[in-house]
């Protein structure tokens, strides 16, 4: 399938990308390299109309939407963009609304913020909202943003729940359905902080066929044509690909038990290193042996 639209996922805590700084200006200049090469800038460049693109910020994952979805309007009129409002979903019926319906299908961008991912599929999935976003996405000029919560609802898998410390206990790792935009792969986000390798290798050893990806905070990944990953942002990405497991006791041991997992194979990018999700074949940039 030919895609024309991109995505955008991201670990969480855009640097802060959501500010929790009450003056943006005194900070500025700490977040100056956010501000000029981070990953706001980058959506804003690569939206079809750049800083006059229509950006909806979409807060229905948190739980303090009136905080949250002012941030990020700040945060983006600071990089130039001013053609910006937010769109607080808290209600399935409000998913089919008429205004709501006409304002995403004008939008440029959708912003999804961080919060609960459950959440934001249980509200928005299966709902007309979550039609013409699809649709949006395969065949228009359209970019699908998503930090913390919002990146990990992408795809057709979504981990919603699982502690970092007993992740590799058999059973401890939840997954259910996200909102479709990806195929083939599994995303956890806050990934290096918080420790959650082990609910990706949980997620993956479930399913070798799909690729985990673990996204650290002020980090992303701008997926083109569905298939083109190019890491962003200042952090790490860590991929994990179980196409070539050895063995596991997966299926051996009881609820709560270690789970053993024989070769498995993991990546590390860095900003603007790629992925190709065709041949799965990664390319440094920066590569030493070049």
């Amino acid at each position: 399938m030919n895609i024309r639209g991109k995505l955008i996922i991201i670990g969480g805590a855009v640097d802060k990308g959501s500010f929790t700084e009450t003056n943006l200006d005194r900070n500025a200049p700490k977040n100056l390299n956010f501000f000029e090469e981070g990953i706001l800038k980058r959506l804003i460049k690569e939206s079809k109309l750049k800083e006059l693109s229509r950006i909806e910020v979409i807060t229905t994952a948190s739980k303090i939407p009136k905080e949250i979805g002012p941030e990020y309007v700040k945060a983006l009129s600071y990089l130039g963009a001013n053609n910006v409002d937010i769109l607080d979903i808290v209600r399935r019926e409000q998913a089919m609304d008429a205004e709501v319906l006409a304002r995403l299908r004008a939008a440029d961008v959708v912003m999804f913020t961080g919060g609960d991912q459950l959440r934001l599929t249980s509200i928005l999935g299966g709902t007309q909202f979550d039609d013409i976003l699809r649709e949006k996405y395969i065949n228009e000029d359209f970019i699908y943003a998503g930090t913390s919560a919002g990146a990990a609802a992408a795809s057709s898998s979504m981990i919603y729940q699982g502690s970092s410390s007993e992740a590799l206990l058999k059973g401890e790792v939840k997954i259910t359905s996200g909102l479709g935009l990806i195929d083939g792969v599994i995303i956890d986000t806050h990934f290096v902080q918080r420790g959650r390798i082990g609910r990706l290798f949980q997620a993956v050893v479930g399913n070798p066929k799909v690729l985990g990806i673990g996204l650290g905070e002020d980090t992303g990944l701008l997926i083109t044509n569905g298939r083109q990953m190019e890491a962003i942002g200042s952090g790490l990405v860590i991929l994990v690909d179980g196409r070539e497991v050895k063995d596991t006791n997966l299926t051996q041991v009881e609820l709560g038990q270690p789970i053993s997992i024989n070769h498995l194979v993991t990546h590390v990018m860095s900003k603007n290193d790629t992925f190709d999700l065709d041949t799965f074949k990664m390319t440094i940039k920066s590569s030493q042996y070049v």
